[in-house]
């Protein structure tokens, strides 16, 4: 289960970012990352697993937010885009060709830190 380790070091990030607002008495209440498809991240295992790592720090009782991006390959060949259903197929829908890019589908990016200021 990899999806407990990220969570950790989903965690280590969102506590470095928000090091200087949680010292000042902020809460982060939401903690937004983007997974890409093609990362094969379980997102319900991911959320499971942030109860665990935050319990106890300053990220406890914070939510993950998870945004699920599509895998999209634009065919050299062609120049078609498709967006993969299965991730074991690499191939243009349009023409069958190998020969793609991979457009959107591979990141695993922390984009939001949503920090509630607690001092009024």
């Amino acid at each position: 289960m990899h999806e407990l380790a990220i969570s950790r070091s989903i965690a280590s990030i969102a506590e470095r970012s928000a090091h200087a607002r949680l010292a000042r008495g902020g809460t982060v209440t939401t903690v937004e990352v983007d997974i890409g498809h093609l990362r094969q991240v379980v997102p319900e295992t991911l959320v499971w697993a942030w109860s665990f790592v935050t319990e106890g720090t300053a990220l406890d009782s914070s939510r993950l937010a998870v945004n699920h991006i599509p895998a999209v390959l634009r065919c050299r060949a062609c120049g078609a885009q498709t967006v993969l259903t299965d991730v074991f197929t690499l191939t243009c829908g349009t023409c069958g060709d190998g020969n793609v890019e991979v457009i959107s589908g591979d990141e695993m990016v922390v984009v939001a830190l949503i920090v509630e200021d607690n001092n009024g």
